[in-house]
């Protein structure tokens, strides 16, 4: 993979996560919480292995995978189900599929100059995310 994900990015820009949220069944209480939050994302790569890191001031989540290699995701502190889980890379594009409860469920991340872009995807709604570089891990 010729791309370096490594570093800390912090969230400036976040589209339709309420939706993609009711999409996953979170509860309202917790929707209306994690709209106002700015998490952190720090990502670790060696290779095709990584380490991903979504720290907020609510809840954290952490995923660890090697491209290529399907894995158990337990997604504790999103919503908190188990699913199998591919990344594959993708045109610089690391590219997850979610198997599991819900249809159409999954993510890619890729990088433009400074920023990290992420979208989400469950069912019929697809959140997009923007995260601006500030250090390099």
């Amino acid at each position: 993979m010729s791309v370096d994900f490594n570093g800390s990015w912090n969230m400036i820009s976040n589209d339709n996560f309420e939706p993609y949220m009711q999409a996953l069944d979170i509860n309202f209480a917790t929707r209306k919480i994690a709209v106002l939050l700015k998490p952190q994302k720090i990502i670790e790569q060696k290779g095709d292995s990584f380490i991903i890191k979504t720290n907020s001031t609510f809840r954290n989540y952490h995923v660890q995978f090697t491209v290529g290699e399907e894995f158990e995701e337990d997604t504790n502190g999103l919503d908190n189900r188990k699913c199998k889980s591919l990344v594959t890379c993708d045109n610089n594009k690391l590219v997850c599929v979610q198997k599991g409860e819900k249809k159409n469920r999954g993510w890619t991340h890729w990088v433009e100059g400074d920023e990290l872009h992420l979208e989400l995807c469950c069912e019929n709604q697809i959140c997009k995310q923007v995260y601006k570089k500030v250090s390099k891990a």
